[in-house]
C-alpha cells in the first residue's frame, strides 16, 4: 500500500518507534499522525498522492502499529500527549526537520495539539480531523456521546478489567469499536483492515490502548487545564475537518470549541463519518492541498 516510502526506526529514550517516509526529497516536511485503533495504515488512500507534493512522514504511535507498547506508570505519563507529541518531535528530528506541517486523526490529533502547544516553534500549521480539544470534549460530554464513544469510558477504568475485556478477542473490539460507526466495517479496504487486526494482536495492545486513554482523562487534562489556567493559546494556524455523518457533528461545537484554545482556526463539515481519511480521501487531499505551504 506503500509503494517507494521507505521505513524507519527510531529510539526515543528505550522506546522503539516505527514508521515510513516518501515523497518529494527536495518537499516541505509533512507529518501524518493516525489515531484509534489503528496505525500509520490508515494513509494508505492519502499519502502517495500527498507524496507528489510533500515530504511525507508517518509513524505508528506508541502503543500502536509497530512501534513499542512500554510499561506504564501511576501518572499515566508513559503514554500521555505530551509524552507522544515527544516521540514525534524525536521522529522528525531523527530525519532532519525541526519544522514541519502535520495532519493528523483522531487521537493523533490530540498528540498534534499537544505538539503544537509545547512546541510551537517546530509546528508551522496543523490539519486536525474529527476531532474538538480533549478537555472541551470532557466538559462538554452528554449522555448521547458517552453511549456513542462508549471506548472513551471503557477504557478508562482500573486496569486490568479493559485489558482482560479486549484481550481476549482483540480483533472483536477492533471491529467493536471501528465497525459501530457510520459506514461498519465496509469502508475499510481489506487489506488494511487486516492490518489493524495483525497489530492489536501484538502482545500488550490492550494495556496500551487502554493507558492511551487513561492518559487523555487524568494526565492529560492536567496538561490542558495548565494552558487554560496560564491563558495559552495555539498560535499555529489550525484547520478542522470533521464527519458530517459523525458523533462529534452531533455533540460538539468544534470551531467554538478550537477557537477556545488557539488564535488561527478555520474548518468545515465533510461527507464523512469518522474515519474521514478512508471515507473520503478526495476532501482530505483537497483541503490539504489548499491549507498547506509546499
Amino acid at each position: 500500500m506503500f509503494t517507494n516510502f521507505n521505513t524507519f526506526e527510531i529510539n526515543n529514550q528505550g522506546v522503539r518507534i516505527s514508521g515510513r517516509i516518501g515523497g518529494k526529497v527536495d518537499g516541505k516536511p509533512l507529518l501524518l499522525i493516525h489515531g484509534h485503533p489503528q496505525s500509520h495504515t490508515m494513509w494508505h488512500l492519502t499519502a502517495p498522492e500527498l507524496a507528489k507534493h510533500f515530504r511525507v512522514v508517518m509513524f505508528d504511535l506508541r502503543g500502536y502499529g509497530d512501534s513499542d507498547r512500554p510499561a506504564t506508570d501511576a501518572a499515566h505519563s508513559p503514554y500521555s500527549k505530551r509524552t507522544m507529541a515527544r516521540d514525534a518531535l524525536q521522529v522528525m528530528s531523527h530525519l532532519g526537520y525541526s519544522r514541519f506541517q502535520v495532519l493528523a486523526h483522531d487521537r493523533g490529533a490530540r498528540v498534534a495539539h499537544r505538539l503544537a502547544a509545547d512546541h510551537p516553534h517546530a509546528v508551522e500549521r496543523m490539519m486536525l480531523l474529527d476531532i474538538a480539544p480533549t478537555l472541551g470534549m470532557y466538559e462538554n460530554t452528554t449522555q448521547l456521546f458517552a453511549t456513542l464513544y462508549w471506548h472513551w469510558f471503557f477504557l478508562i477504568q482500573p486496569a486490568p478489567l479493559p485489558e482482560a475485556l479486549i484481550g481476549d478477542d482483540p480483533v472483536r473490539y477492533l471491529h467493536s469499536v471501528m465497525g459501530s460507526r457510520y459506514g461498519g466495517l465496509a469502508k475499510f479496504a481489506p487489506a488494511a483492515l487486516a492490518e489493524y487486526e495483525r497489530c492489536a494482536k501484538i502482545p500488550n495492545s490492550a494495556m496500551a490502548m487502554a493507558e492511551d486513554y487513561r492518559a487523555a482523562a487524568t494526565i492529560d487534562l492536567e496538561h490542558d487545564r495548565a494552558d487554560v489556567a496560564a491563558g495559552k493559546k495555539i498560535d499555529t494556524p489550525v484547520h478542522v475537518l470533521w464527519g458530517a455523518k459523525g458523533v462529534v457533528q452531533q455533540c460538539f461545537d468544534v470551531l467554538k470549541l478550537w477557537r477556545d484554545r488557539a488564535t488561527q482556526v478555520s474548518g468545515l463539515p465533510v461527507e464523512s463519518g469518522h474515519y474521514i481519511p478512508e471515507e473520503n480521501p478526495a476532501v482530505v487531499l483537497e483541503e490539504a492541498l489548499k491549507f498547506f505551504k509546499k
